[in-house]
């Protein structure tokens, strides 16, 4: 898995989501619950991974629609 983009923003992680499942891409989001720990105030980022052979694919869906990856 690699990481493909790193957030606070909710909506941004429901978007990138539903950008790649419309591609065909598969994602998983870490630390979607580590809110828990931080007394849900939104400080700690999120991170979206994809699996290594569709990481280029993810960036240029991400980069044509105006979402930040990592680089």
């Amino acid at each position: 898995m690699k990481e493909l983009l790193r957030t606070n923003d909710p909506t941004i992680l429901a978007f990138a989501s539903a950008l790649l499942e419309g591609e065909g891409i598969d994602c998983f989001v870490l630390d979607a619950n580590i809110s828990v720990l931080e007394g849900s105030i939104g400080i700690l980022p999120r991170r979206m991974m994809v699996a290594g052979r569709d990481l280029f694919v993810a960036r240029a869906v991400m980069r044509d629609n105006g979402v930040s990856v990592s680089a």
